[in-house]
């Protein structure tokens, strides 16, 4: 028996990810809306209403208004993957691997919010450490990350992929220099830490794929820790993950000693690193932005509310 879906923001690159993913699903009814009419409140309201399972792939207002246009309609289960909700409690936040609970909460929700491609990649590693007592909740943690281009939007996407390019987009770029970047509160609230993280964004002139990195002062820290201590409590937490998982070595696990952002370019693994010594360390999470960063944990949201195996059509 098929559930039928919705992808309000088809066109999207997010929403498009979507698409690929569903193929050769027998499951799956795809409710598609036309071209001319996918902004048209009313349409979108009919859409919503007549599926199982809507995802939100817009604009953090446009998300808001999908969601108003969805009330009264109990049997719709929502999917967001915007920034609108990720902080608001009474939506399952989408990160299943952080805990039993928080799986459990996806299971039997009716809303959920998809974690930011940023955010995934902080939290996987924060979340455990500040819950181990590793990371003291009060560390002035900041975090910096490389990514590609797919997750700057349909506009920014097409001045990268341009052949007479600017000659600016050839090299890495920082942004979000005002050290307000909209992932932050989730990375905040998410991990649980009492002030707001430092965070370094750099898009990249590649497709897709991202780093996010974390350095650590092992002298900040409540109690001495080694690179395997931290290894140890990563790997606790995620030991049972179909999709994460926790290198073993240092820079030994690297083939040439480089870490490159697009390795898991593609797919919806994410790969956790600790490097360093116990002096200092780097902790490094390598996924893809529009796969576990975006349309692949989506997906897997919606194997998991749907009750079914969460690596069908990610693996």
């Amino acid at each position: 028996m098929s559930v039928k879906v919705y992808i309000d923001g088809q066109e999207g690159t997010t929403g498009l990810k979507i698409l690929e993913r569903f193929q050769g699903r027998d499951d799956i009814e795809l409710l598609k809306i036309s071209e001319d009419k996918r902004k048209d409140p009313e349409e979108r309201k009919k859409f919503i209403n007549a599926s199982d399972y809507t995802f939100l792939c817009l604009p953090d207002a446009a998300a808001r208004e999908a969601v108003a246009l969805a009330q009264g309609c109990d049997h719709v289960r929502i999917i967001d993957a915007s920034t609108a909700h990720r902080t608001n409690p009474d939506w399952a936040y989408g990160f299943p691997e952080l805990s039993p609970e928080h799986r459990e909460k996806i299971k039997n929700s009716k809303r959920v919010a998809v974690p930011g491609c940023y955010a995934s990649g902080f939290i996987s590693i924060v979340y455990p450490l500040v819950k181990k007592e590793i990371i003291p909740s009060f560390y002035p943690i900041f975090a910096y990350a490389t990514s590609g281009y797919s997750g700057a939007g349909k506009k920014a996407i097409a001045a990268y992929e341009a052949e007479d390019k600017p000659f600016e987009l050839l090299s890495p770029r920082q942004y979000a220099l005002t050290m307000n970047h909209k992932h932050l509160p989730e990375m905040q609230k998410i991990t649980g830490l009492s002030y707001k993280p430092m965070f370094n964004p750099i898009v990249d002139n590649y497709f897709s794929g991202m780093v996010v990195s974390i350095p650590i002062q092992s002298r900040l820290l409540n109690k001495k820790v080694t690179p395997e201590d931290v290894r140890e409590a990563l790997y606790d937490n995620y030991k049972d993950s179909n999709f994460i998982e926790v290198k073993p070595q240092g820079t030994e696990s690297l083939p040439d000693g480089f870490l490159n952002s697009n390795a898991l370019s593609g797919t919806n693994k994410m790969e956790l690193f600790v490097f360093g010594d116990e002096e200092q360390m780097l902790l490094c999470s390598r996924l893809d932005n529009l796969g576990k960063g975006a349309s692949g944990a989506a997906v897997q949201c919606l194997n998991i509310m749907m009750g079914i195996d969460e690596t069908t059509g990610l693996i």
